[in-house]
Parts: structure tokens; sequence; C-alpha cells
């Protein structure tokens, strides 16, 4: 992989400084520095505001070995980490970091990971996903996007090893006005907060499962998108704290029931600030550089799904018939496709056409998610690919012989089965480099081994807090 330029020990203090002192002013007292592991947990270490310019010069200390950290806490290894030795430093990112009006006194700092020499640490997922974005700069392209997330929310019964299941905050109807209405001092506050600390809304509403809920927020630029994810779910949990709830981002809450999604929407645009979604002559209005970024995307699918549905309940979840996006096609507002492509309203085309990447869960790593998605895109635009013709219906309705002669197939079915796919990937191992990608192998086989024979059950219970 191409590294990402580091930022040196004695760089970035008049930002930190700046930084600094805005959130002062706004009674910030502490700032947890938040990174996003390969088993998908996201991870904190906090420090006192004070030290905020020495952390963003010289990092907090954190081990190489959580790369290798599992869902469930243990630890396993790859070829390159593992044991107790070496270390890394937290650089917190002062442009990105951002005080929680949920979290009275606090802020949320994403970070880099460096060596101790000042170089960035191979094993880092957000610096993977800077590297990306930074070679799509070379084709002259910015990425603009935002996740869509799902989540659950209830009351939590008391933790132990045998605590009940939750009880939901709605009981639907899907997508009611009447589910609105039994959240509706938790909506109120959550949407307060996220305009009071600048993030924004979008939308929300009630969704289909039981107790399931989605909000989206305004698309962020480049690295932003995966940053702002991080605010987005801390929010979403502090809300849920003050009004007696507990939230969950697990791909499945309950076993046999449609599972939470985390969408990724995305657009190019150009340097003379054109969205290549739109006004070009390609499928549905998409110019050359979209429809191969786009067909680059789709090839690599099924590889991509270890990646975006990284754990075992993943696929308890992308199921046909759930709007999951399991058929690796796409087409124009095909909610059953893994590739939605979104045109939006006229009048609005130039700004809202984009790609909505729907086979995606919270499970998955935002960074890993986003870096790697736009490796495959940019492998599309310099093998210059081009698009199969769009699935306008549901890929289940077509006959079998009639879906392969379209190149329409199933995604992965499995963990295993994605697994197998992403370690034919020469590309997205050249991307992520050696280290990220055996580390990120390393954890996938091993949650497949302690997980993937147990009772779907037992498996959504176990994973139901952890994320």
């Amino acid at each position: 992989m191409a590294s990402s330029r580091g930022r040196s020990k004695s760089g970035g203090g008049g930002e930190a400084a700046e930084t600094a002192r805005r959130l002062a002013a706004s009674g910030v007292e502490a700032v947890a520095l938040a990174i996003v592991i390969n088993s998908g947990v996201t991870l904190v270490k906090t420090i006192p505001l004070r030290r905020f310019e020495e952390a963003a010069r010289f990092g907090i200390g954190l081990s190489p070995v959580f790369t290798v950290f599992q869902v469930d806490d243990q630890i396993t290894s790859s070829p390159h980490i593992g044991g107790p030795a070496g270390d890394t430093r937290l650089m917190p990112d002062p442009a990105q970091t951002i005080g929680l009006a949920a979290s009275p006194g606090w802020a949320l700092a994403p970070v880099d990971q460096l060596d101790q020499e000042g170089d960035p640490y191979p094993g880092c997922p957000r610096t993977f996903a800077r590297t990306m974005l930074e070679r799509l700069a070379g084709h002259g392209l910015e990425l603009r996007g935002g996740f869509e997330i799902e989540f659950f929310l209830g009351h939590r019964a008391t933790p132990g090893p045998d605590e009940a299941d939750p009880t939901p905050a709605h009981t639907g109807p899907a997508y009611g006005a009447i589910a609105l209405a039994d959240v509706e001092p938790f909506a109120t506050a959550l949407i307060g907060a996220f305009e009071a600390q600048g993030t924004g809304v979008m939308q929300f509403h009630p969704e289909y499962s039981t107790g399931q809920l989605e909000l989206s927020v305004p698309h962020g630029v480049g690295i932003a998108a995966a940053d702002t994810h991080l605010v987005v779910r801390h929010t979403i949990r502090a809300v849920a704290r003050t009004h007696d709830y507990t939230a969950s981002f697990a791909p499945v809450v309950f076993a046999g029931r449609v599972g939470n999604g985390n969408h990724l929407h995305l657009s190019l645009w150009d340097r003379k600030g054109k969205n290549l979604f739109q006004g070009g002559r390609g499928p549905e209005g998409m110019t050359r550089d979209a429809e191969a970024f786009t067909a680059g995307v789709l090839e690599a699918l099924p590889a991509l799904t270890a990646i975006t549905a990284p754990s075992v309940p993943s696929y308890e979840r992308l199921q046909p018939h759930r709007w999951s996006g399991p058929w690796a096609c796409w087409g124009r507002e095909n909610r059953e496709a893994a590739l939605r492509f979104v045109t939006g309203m006229v009048g609005s085309r130039p700004e809202a056409a984009n790609l909505e990447v729907k086979s995606m869960d919270p499970a998955a790593n935002p960074y890993l998610a986003l870096g790697a998605i736009v490796a495959a895109g940019i492998d599309g635009l310099d093998r210059e690919l081009s698009l199969p013709q769009p699935v306008a219906d549901d890929p289940a309705s077509i006959p079998a012989r009639t879906r392969r002669s379209l190149g329409v197939s199933r995604l992965p079915d499995s963990l295993s089965a994605a697994i197998r796919e992403l370690e034919k990937s020469s590309m997205l191992r050249e991307a992520m480099g050696d280290v990220l990608f055996d580390s990120f192998l390393a954890t996938r086989r091993a949650e497949r081994d302690v997980f993937e024979d147990q009772d779907p059950e037992d498996v959504v219970r176990v994973h139901r807090w952890r994320y």
C-alpha cells in the first residue's frame, strides 16, 4: 500500500491549539480518542482537554495487538502482529474533532495510528482509507458520501450470562406514525443534539424491524464520511442513555428478523465541482468515470462482502427479500441489488445523484469499508470497466438461467464464503497492504471458527451489544 503521509511529532500545533481553544469555549473538558479495529468495535482512550495539543504532537500509546482483537475480546494473531510487544501512537485529527452536544463536557477525536518514529502504522484502517482517497484525488476526483444507519432501540435487561432479550422501544407498525409517537421524546432530543453540534440530520424514521430506527446525516467530503459515522453512533448511544434506552448497532438483534443496515451513499465530483453521477452519456446518465468506478465496485463485491458484512450474524441479515442488497448486481432504485443507483428528483440531480452500497451492516469498520470500496472503484477507473445491463426487478424473481445470462449472482451467504472471496483478491491485498490485509483476515477467520457452527440465537445474543 502506498502510505499516506504521517504527521510529524512537531506538526499540527497551530491547528491543535485552535481546536483546543474552540472546545474549551464550548465547555469541553475531556476528549475521547476513537479508533475502529478490525472486528468493527470502536475503542477509545480519553485525555483531558489540556493534553490535546500534546497528544496531537506525540500521540497516545496503544498496543498493536488490538489490530487482532476479536469481537468477543479474544486475541488472535497474524503473520505480522501478535503478542505483547510494540507500540502505536493514536494521533487525534484536530480538523475532525467535534464537541458532543449529547455528552456535555466531551469531544470525540478520530485518530490515525503512527509508529514511534512518526511513520504511518501499516495496520491503521483510517490511514488506509485516506490513502485510497488520495489515490482517487490523483484521478482528479473527490468523494462525497455518508452512511445511512439503522439501529435497534430498547430497554436492556440486566447484563449477565442469562441476560433476557431487550424490550423494543416500539413494536411497529413499520415506518408508522404510532412507532414514531412511541419514541418521540428520544427522537426530539436526538435531532436536537445533531443540529446543535453541527452534524445535522437529513432524515429520521421508524424502520421495518421491531425497535428499529433509521437516521441519515448530510454527506461529508472524503474521510469525513467515516469520521462523522463515529460521531453519529456515539451521539445515538448518549441520547439513548438519557432516555433509559440502549442502542444496538448489531447486524441482527433478534434471530430470524430483519437486521440493521449501514448503507454507504457516495458520489464523485471533479475539479470543476460537477457530480459525475449525472449529466453523462453512460447508463442512467452516469459519466464515463462514474460508470467505470461503479463497475469496479460491482466486480469486487464478492470479496468486498467480507469487509462490508464481516461478522457471522451479518449473514443472518444478508438475505433475499429483506432489502439488504444480497445480489451482486446494480439497478436504478432497486433495493434488492447490492448497488442501488439513486438519480434523485428532477431538478435536484446535479447534487443528489449517487450510488448506494446496500450490502453493508454496522459490524463493518467504516474506514475499511470506505477504503476498500474506493480501491475497487479506482481499479475500475484504471481498467476503464463498463457496467452490465441494470437489473430492474427483484433478482430472486428472475429465473436462475436468466440470472446467469445477466451475470447476476448471490453474494457470499456465510462468513466462510466471503473470506474465500477476499483471500483471492490481489487487488484488495495490494491496496490494503500485507499487514492490514492479513490482520483483517486473521480476525475474520478467528470469529468464523468460534461462531459459525453455533446456534443462530446464541450467535445473535453474543453480538447484540458489541457494536
